[in-house]
């Protein structure tokens, strides 16, 4: 009996370090970005969560979750009676005097960059793996989420090979009134061109448009994503405060794209690949599109 008895005081020995790092890691955490409490699912932390903000709707399930408000508006006294151990979220994220306020409450503070970047976005992934005790996972995750996007840059070079690619504004806005033009160094921005379309802001940022500023672009796709209503709701919202839209080129053809504004939202998340896939079918639609890829 003394040889299993000493093989298993091997095995042991070799877990305990294991387990002691496990009971290290953050197990209860608030998450503050819609993208990256998408990221948080994808790698195994759903289990973990115990609050996200209003920006984090997929999947349904985190609806589900106590909410901790908008997350450039945060409330240290909400947050810290769900007691956890760490908050995710951007540098987007705040007020600072609440993060700060929440570090001195002994809540480890996590602040990723929302870049539309994908060595940001690997960066990123690593983290939350290290922080879930998982980087491997992470490390296949983010390898399959470049093949993705290498298919999606493939097909639209072939698409615009054939075709030229057409000239594209995004608009974010809440309830149809004041949209905002997504501008060269946003998320918007870099959808729209990595779609295949062709941006045609030049300001840095979001920022409103004038009617006389709208029908000199006159874009020939306009993607939409209104933070409050969605669908045919939205479209008509859309147009109803925005008449001048109608005179467009996409107006007039009837080429006014919605997306999920929670794509603009934390960076890279794991719908973009099938988000890109949709805007390059509308971008491009004499061509087969792209098979929708799946988080």
């Amino acid at each position: 009996m003394t040889r299993p008895i000493a093989v298993f005081a091997l095995f042991a020995s070799l877990l305990s370090p294991l387990v002691a790092s496990a009971e290290n890691l953050p197990q209860r955490w608030v998450s503050a970005g819609g993208s990256l409490s998408e990221w948080v699912v994808a790698l195994g932390g759903e289990s973990k969560l115990v609050g996200v903000d209003t920006t984090s709707q997929h999947p349904a399930a985190l609806q589900k979750l106590p909410s901790v408000g908008y997350q450039r508006q945060l409330a240290a006294e909400g947050i810290l009676a769900l007691n956890p151990d760490v908050l995710l979220g951007t540098e987007e994220m705040g007020p600072p005097p609440v993060l700060a306020q929440l570090a001195a409450a002994g809540v480890k503070v996590e602040a990723l960059s929302a870049d539309a970047d994908l060595q940001v976005l690997q960066g990123n992934l690593q983290r939350i793996g290290a922080l879930l005790g998982d980087q491997a996972r992470a490390e296949r995750v983010f390898t399959a989420y470049q093949a993705q996007l290498g298919e999606q840059a493939d097909w639209v070079a072939k698409a615009k090979a054939e075709i030229e690619a057409p000239t594209v504004l995004l608009l974010l806005g809440h309830a149809g009134s004041s949209p905002m033009a997504g501008g060269q160094d946003t998320a918007a921005a870099w959808m729209i061109e990595r779609a295949g379309g062709r941006n045609l802001t030049t300001h840095d940022g979001y920022k409103a448009l004038s009617t006389e500023a709208l029908l000199a672009l006159d874009p020939e796709v306009v993607i939409f994503a209104d933070r409050r209503l969605s669908g045919d709701e939205a479209k008509q919202a859309l147009l109803k405060h925005n008449p001048a839209l109608a005179s467009t080129k996409a107006g007039r053809e009837g080429r006014l794209v919605a997306i999920d504004p929670t794509l603009l939202v934390g960076g890279l998340g794991p719908r973009v690949p099938a988000g890109l896939a949709a805007l390059s079918a509308a971008f491009y639609p004499s061509r087969t599109p792209l098979p929708a890829a799946t988080p």
